[in-house]
């Protein structure tokens, strides 16, 4: 269980670090993109864990992969460059 939380917590903090040298304009301060790649990938191995339980440290990680990406893109604002598109009501 401990190298699985440290390898998921490795995980996220390198997704985390890859979307803030990616996008770094499309995102908030850089300790709060770190802490939520990390965070997202603890949880998301403590629900793959539960629901696994232990010998599938592979599945573990890819869990903890799949809820880090989702709560990193939860951050992302829009592209400072693009048209905004008007309602037809407003």
């Amino acid at each position: 269980m401990l190298l699985e939380a440290l390898s998921s917590a490795i995980l996220g903090l390198a997704l985390a670090w890859a979307a803030t040298q990616r996008l770094p304009h499309r995102l908030p301060a850089r300790s709060m993109v770190l802490s939520t790649g990390v965070a997202g990938a603890l949880f998301g191995a403590f629900v793959m864990h539960s629901a696994l339980d232990a010998g599938h440290v592979l599945l573990v990680l890819l869990g903890a992969m799949i809820v880090s990406v989702a709560s990193l893109s939860l951050l992302l604002r829009p592209a400072a460059g693009r048209l905004r598109r008007r309602s037809a009501t407003a």
